[in-house]
């Protein structure tokens, strides 16, 4: 991968990392330096109990999702910085840009990743 495929790999990660970071705050998850802490509000006045349940569960579940795909996203940028970036983690063969492009996060090559 050469240096200009880096930096624009590296621009998009960080767009996405500051996007899930707004994602996650919107839900009410906070990142610390360890990782995410999750604050589920629902209103203590609420009579239906598995409504509150239910509604926590789901949130949960988007925090959930949101905190995978923002490990990824740090991950790859990680990744760059290492100068690995591009490399399959399983194989060590470069990840193919079509494959980058697509999914920038990706840890395998196509090969690996359909084993």
């Amino acid at each position: 991968m050469n240096a200009d495929a880096h930096a624009t790999a590296r621009r998009r990660l960080e767009d996405e990392r500051a996007a899930l970071e707004r994602q996650l705050a919107e839900h009410g998850a906070t990142l610390d330096g360890e990782g995410l802490e999750v604050q589920v509000s629902v209103d203590e006045g609420f009579a239906d109990s598995a409504q509150a349940t239910a509604e926590r569960s789901e949130l949960l579940a988007i925090v959930d999702q949101l905190r995978s795909a923002h490990g990824e996203v740090v991950h790859a940028l990680e990744q760059i910085e290492r100068g690995s970036y591009g490399k399959c983690e399983r194989c060590g063969n470069e990840i193919p840009s079509e494959r980058l492009e697509a999914l920038p996060t990706a840890r395998l090559c196509v090969t690996c990743k359909q084993r």
